[in-house]
């Protein structure tokens, strides 16, 4: 028997689209038939999610660790309720994935709380202080909400609160250009 062909991401993405689509289709045809098709996956799923909690069962915290740093098998982790990480470590996570793409803009994310099942993250875009700063992206905020879910599917909403550089500190003209002005203004009734 050969070695088998491993599958990389994109492939992967791809299978499970094709899945997605596929299982779709069974479940809006009537009949037994489909019933049993979808039972078999339901099955099928439910021992591969126990198989995986065994693995994590035997790994070390560094292997779990390692295990979790793989993105396909953190989702699935996820999606058996079996992941090792709490809610607000794969928040976390999830962030440090869009983290260097915002950095690279001169922008920041951060979480700020988990709230009964809603994460609080703060978005800050790049700007130059006393510049006006651009506006963040409504596809921006959609990324960060997509990552946090992926990893945190349980919760119920990603609250993304932006903060430009004007709202962090307005634009104030110095004291002493207002002195001047008055100066002059003063000085040429006289």
């Amino acid at each position: 028997m050969g070695e088998s062909q491993r599958l990389d991401d994109a492939e992967v993405q791809r299978r499970l689209a094709r899945l997605d689509e596929v299982l779709d289709h069974v479940e809006r045809m009537p009949g037994p038939t489909a019933e049993s098709a979808v039972e078999a996956v339901r099955t099928l799923t439910e021992v591969y999610g126990e198989a995986l909690a065994r693995v994590l069962d035997t790994a070390g915290a560094a292997q779990a660790e390692a295990l979790c740093a793989d993105e396909l098998l953190s989702h699935l982790f996820v999606l058996h309720d079996i992941h090792p990480g709490s809610l607000a470590d794969r928040a976390e996570r999830a962030l440090a994935y869009v983290r260097p793409h915002l950095e690279r803009k001169g922008g920041r994310v951060e979480l700020s709380s988990i709230d009964s099942g809603v994460a609080h993250v703060r978005l800050r875009a790049a700007g130059c202080g006393s510049c006006s700063s651009p506006e963040v992206s409504p596809e921006l905020e959609q990324a960060v909400r997509d990552s946090v879910l992926s990893l945190a599917p349980e919760l119920t909403q990603v609250r993304v609160v932006t903060d430009s550089a004007s709202e962090r500190s307005p634009s104030l003209i110095p004291v002493n250009a207002l002195l001047a002005r008055t100066a002059t203004t003063t000085g040429s009734s006289t």
